[in-house]
């Protein structure tokens, strides 16, 4: 099993029989304990909320260097431009 390392902040929630079952059948499949499963998946999920957002509030002036970079001529780039004219490999 993953070795669970000293944790100082509780978190408890209550969960029906059934969700508890599911999650111990998952955990068990990945050799883990149940508080250890559920902190990856809630951690992991946490991340991909945080990731996915789409309002940024930055100053004025990171605002400008940003709209900088976009408006920013692109540069060749030999390789990547004979990767998009290219058929995929399943197209061929």
């Amino acid at each position: 099993m993953a070795e669970t390392q000293n944790r100082a902040a509780p978190i408890n929630i209550r969960a029906r029989p059934a969700q508890r079952n599911l999650i111990d059948k998952a955990a068990a499949m990945l050799n883990k304990n149940r508080s250890d499963f559920m902190l990856e998946a809630a951690c992991r999920e946490a991340e991909n909320v945080l990731l996915d957002r789409r309002l940024f509030l930055v100053d004025e002036k990171t605002h400008q260097a940003f709209e900088a970079l976009l408006n920013a001529p692109v540069n060749d780039n030999p390789a990547l431009r004979i990767l998009l004219n290219s058929k995929a490999p399943w197209e061929q």
